[in-house]
């Protein structure tokens, strides 16, 4: 009894997690060919316009154009917001943070200088 209960925890106490197999990668973030027209624009239709377009947009910060969501790339407030950097406001406001392949597609963007 005493060696099987022995046995036992030997074979138990040696487990060690290896983060690759427990959450393998499932892709590669591509960020070859950011623009606005194909990747930017899709990201603010689905995370931003809900609350940042219109008559009235949150914060009177309006993301429906490229103009607009230039502007506010330009002045860091974009990925500065989107990543949850301390010196901007989190968005989306009480919400999670985007994916990191969605973050650095928007730091791409700016970072190569607004390609539309």
């Amino acid at each position: 009894m005493v060696l099987a209960t022995v046995l036992a925890l030997l074979f138990t106490g040696c487990y060690y997690d290896i983060e690759e197999e427990l959450y393998p990668v499932s892709g590669t973030c591509d960020t070859s060919n950011v623009t606005y027209t194909a990747t930017i624009a899709p990201i603010m239709n689905q995370h931003c316009v809900s609350c940042h377009s219109g008559s009235a947009p949150s914060g009177n910060i309006d993301l429906t154009s490229y103009a607009n969501v230039m502007a506010e790339a330009s002045t860091g407030s974009l990925y500065g917001s989107m990543s949850h950097d301390p010196n901007w406001s989190a968005m989306p406001q009480g919400g999670n943070k985007l994916d990191d392949c969605t973050l650095l597609k928007i730091k791409t963007w700016v970072d190569r200088g607004t390609p539309n």
